[in-house]
């Protein structure tokens, strides 16, 4: 059971490919925290927008109909869920059409107001604590976070990850996509992706993913030792 004095709220961050949503669920997982996929939101929200027939080409349709879907996350980090209106949106919020228009819409500043919101409320009411992950988190949902961690790693190996993960993606193309995210995600006015001036870098080019977890897992660790 952990004790209040040992919750500790980690932020990790960084672009797609990195392997950040395995070593946010693992880590959390294997300490006993509470888990949240940000990005799975702002997918939740793009896939409503579409399906409900907002324009998401248009910034002000978008604003406008940025408060209306009721967004769920549930934490459990063996198997986190996500519910748009109620409805199970885990499978539909990975199609190439919510990741080819996610960075236009979350970088809306009224759907990042609100999710924002989401989250802060989510990590604040997390028992024992929580491991969050995003392209944010550190610079401004969670500012004041315990542990601020930045994932890195070179395009090369995160198109290999990320097309493995896409069955018959082509490696080039995925390359392509992904240096065009960063660009969009680096680039927006609001809360663009960054590292935090206090955040642990971790470049996981040539690491296995389980070389990943166990360096964050120490690292949290460690965190709650001093504290």
């Amino acid at each position: 059971m952990e004790t209040a004095s040992s919750a500790v709220i980690v932020a990790i961050d960084g672009p797609s490919g990195t392997g950040k949503s395995s070593t946010s669920k693992a880590v959390a997982a294997k300490l006993g925290l509470s888990y949240l996929d940000t990005g799975a939101q702002y997918r939740a929200i793009t896939w409503w927008m579409l399906t409900n027939g907002i324009d998401v080409d248009s910034p002000a349709e978008i604003a406008t109909a940025a408060a209306k879907p009721v967004i769920i996350s549930g934490t459990d980090p063996t198997g986190p869920t996500i519910t748009v209106d109620g409805e199970d949106a885990s499978g539909p919020i990975r199609t190439q059409e919510v990741t080819s228009k996610v960075s236009a819409v979350s970088a809306v500043p009224e759907v990042r107001t609100i999710i924002t919101e989401l989250q802060r409320s989510i990590a604040a009411g997390a028992v024992g604590g929580i491991v969050v992950e995003g392209r944010d988190i550190g610079t401004t949902v969670l500012p004041d976070a315990d542990l601020k961690i930045f994932l890195t790693a070179s395009p090369e190996a995160r198109a290999a990850r990320r097309s493995g993960e896409v069955k018959g993606s082509d490696l080039a193309a995925t390359r392509e996509a992904l240096i065009k995210r960063d660009a969009a995600d680096s680039g927006r006015k609001t809360s663009p992706l960054a590292k935090a001036d206090d955040a642990v870098e971790v470049d996981t080019t040539e690491l296995t993913l389980q070389q990943v977890i166990e360096c964050v897992v120490t690292l949290v660790e460690e965190k709650r030792t001093a504290a």
